[in-house]
């Protein structure tokens, strides 16, 4: 069998391009921060795991745990942290879970967190995001315009709380 095309040397690929870092204040709740932290323990863990390896031919997935380490690594640097709790809630603030109700009826609750907590399925969302800035600011019993792709849609505050962490 020929070697002519086996490459002999285990020099490592180059690094991966970083993620993209948003151009935003890096908000964070302690909650968020907290996560921050455990994200990058956990691929600090994924790192050494994969360079414990006996077979380490394929050295993309330590490039992407590398990469990943980086781009946490940048985040928790460009951390703001924000408690909530030493924010007054008679209006909206950045951490704090508001319920609201739209033209017809429906009542729904969003609670404004930094990026790398935001999760449209649990109800949190980012600061600069348009529904965030809607809510940012207004007080119970005040009517706001959230302006989305499908339409603006009028959104009267029902409750200001702190969100538990």
């Amino acid at each position: 069998m020929s070697r002519a095309f086996v490459k002999e040397d285990t020099a490592d690929i180059a690094p991966l391009p970083d993620l993209p870092v948003s151009p935003h204040p890096n908000l964070v709740t302690p909650r968020g921060l907290a996560d921050l932290n455990r994200r990058l323990l956990a691929a600090q863990e994924v790192l050494a795991a994969l360079r414990a390896r006996p077979e380490r031919l394929d050295k993309l997935p330590e490039a992407a745990a590398e990469r990943d380490i980086r781009y946490l690594e940048a985040r928790l640097r460009s951390a703001i942290l924000i408690d909530p709790r030493a924010q007054d809630a008679t209006e909206v603030r950045f951490g704090h879970r508001v319920t609201v109700t739209d033209e017809d009826g429906q009542d729904a609750v969003y609670e404004i967190t930094g990026e790398d907590e935001a999760d449209a399925r649990l109800g949190r969302v980012a600061p600069h995001s348009p529904l965030a800035r809607a809510l940012l600011g207004a007080a119970v019993g005040d009517s706001v315009v959230w302006r989305r792709p499908a339409g603006a849609v009028e959104l009267e505050i029902l409750k200001i709380e702190v969100a538990d962490d």
